[in-house]
């Protein structure tokens, strides 16, 4: 991503109408925390479970930017669990239920929290069922961005780093539980009897067309972050293809960019197939690209297996989103304040792309980051990759190039062969796993066979800027 929205979004209370907690499983059982302790976003995910599947039925109708929801949520109880939450903002709970059975449930701004008839007992594996309808909301960051469900000039886009997926859908919104996800989107036809393209993750399993509507069902059967979720409702020109090992491509047109995205469609699987030369195995089971025309955005999103773009992307924005499917998507951090394992790698990714097609080498652009000349080097000085001061500066120029800087001094210490093998042992090792910045250090050591300590404490962790 190349900006992201921060908190907001308050919800009113709202109140289920079934039994509080009971039976002997209550006498152990205990309320799952609200929030999972993120140092920059305390408030995001909830604790006591763990969540395996999302399956989302969603009924919109553009013209009314009006969203009615069923979320079917299965999850394992990490402890027992008198009662527990999910993130939610805005829109109207109309029913829970857990394991079938009629739940109560209360809002708190953007917690729904829920008490089921009986307690959960620990490792209990159980089902969640919300039912809600209403105006999806957008949230605005302090830093001028939007991110949320957001109209578009025929439809709309769903968008969620770092929490925007809690106002279209309820769950566990933290990277740290990631699941697998059947989402499955019913519009109805416009003035003019013609039917919206709906776009999603992973593969379009089901496609259905009444005459009066179309439905699309689209799933992800690899991990994903809730954050990477995404549906975007609209008019496309749809580009079907392959990439040299086979894997299918879908790419997803606004017709407003297409002349000026006409090269997407190969550059896409082109990207694919270089960067799992330079990364490893791509590590989805389809990729592609949403190029919509929504040109006040400002950011493209890593959105899983299609990453979003507001408008038709250069190559190198196309690097870089794709670059997330290996970093970010895939690998992804356990806290948000590790952000640059997913933007440090991305925008190292761009450098290499470069470097590997006839542009700069990767020297040459750290020189020009080194020495303020490069137009994205503003502030990298700032505050350390490893250290955003706040929520509002989680995706400032730190993360982006001193991240990626902190890659090439790694492989200017360890040489090309040894650099090249850390990224695809970090790949092949944690893929669809959550990760810290301790076990990549550790990796880097233990592949050079030597102690990276000086140059992760100038690089990674120091507020000053290292000697070049």
């Amino acid at each position: 991503m190349l900006t992201a929205a921060l908190l907001a979004a308050m919800t009113t209370a709202c109140t289920g109408s079934a039994p509080h907690a009971t039976g002997s499983s209550s006498r152990t059982a205990k309320p799952g925390a609200a929030g999972v302790g993120d140092a920059l976003f305390p408030a995001l995910g909830n604790g006591g479970y763990d969540v395996s599947h999302y399956a989302l039925a969603l009924d919109y109708i553009p013209e009314a930017n009006h969203l009615k929801g069923t979320a079917t949520v299965t999850a394992r109880a990490a402890q027992g669990l008198s009662r527990f939450n999910l993130d939610l903002a805005g829109l109207t709970v109309r029913n829970v239920t857990v394991n079938g059975t009629d739940a109560r449930f209360t809002r708190k701004k953007n917690e729904l929290i829920l008490t089921p008839t009986r307690a959960i007992k620990n490792g209990e594996i159980f089902k969640v069922t919300i039912k809600y309808d209403g105006t999806p909301k957008m949230i605005a960051g302090s830093d001028g961005g939007t991110e949320g469900w957001i109209e578009t000039d025929d439809g709309a886009t769903a968008l969620g780093e770092p929490n925007g997926s809690m106002t279209w859908f309820p769950g566990n919104h933290h990277p740290s539980d990631k699941a697998t996800y059947d989402i499955t989107v019913s519009v109805p036809k416009d003035e003019d009897g013609d039917p919206y393209d709906v776009v999603s993750n992973g593969e379009l399993k089901k496609e259905e067309d009444t005459g009066r509507r179309v439905t699309r069902k689209w799933s992800s059967d690899e991990p994903m972050a809730s954050y990477l979720a995404h549906v975007a409702v609209g008019y496309f020109e749809i580009h079907e293809g392959w990439t040299s090992d086979d894997l299918p491509v879908y790419v997803a047109v606004d017709p407003d960019e297409s002349e000026d995205a006409e090269e997407v469609k190969d550059l896409v699987p082109e990207i694919t197939d270089w960067a799992g030369e330079r990364f490893g195995p791509y590590p989805f089971s389809s990729v592609g690209a949403v190029v919509d025309h929504l040109p006040d955005l400002g950011y493209a999103l890593e959105t899983q297996t299609k990453p979003y773009f507001d408008s038709a992307p250069e190559d190198t924005l196309l690097v870089h989103e794709l670059a997330h499917q290996w970093f970010g998507n895939s690998v992804t951090p356990r806290q948000w304040k590790d952000m640059w394992l997913n933007e440090g790698f991305a925008t190292y990714a761009e450098w290499l792309w470069q470097e590997d097609h006839g542009g700069k080498s990767a020297q040459e652009i750290f020189k020009s980051f080194y020495d303020g000349a490069h137009p994205e080097s503003e502030g990298i000085w700032d505050f350390p990759p490893i250290d955003p001061p706040s929520a509002s500066r989680v995706s400032d120029s730190p993360v982006y190039g001193r991240g990626a800087m902190t890659l090439h001094k790694v492989r200017e210490a360890v040489g090309d062969k040894t650099f090249f093998d850390i990224l695809r042992s970090w790949t092949k090792k944690h893929r669809f796993e959550n990760v810290d910045t301790k076990e990549f250090i550790a990796l880097c050591e233990a592949k050079a066979g030597k102690d990276l300590t000086r140059l992760f404490d100038a690089w990674l962790f120091s507020e000053e800027k290292p000697s070049g």
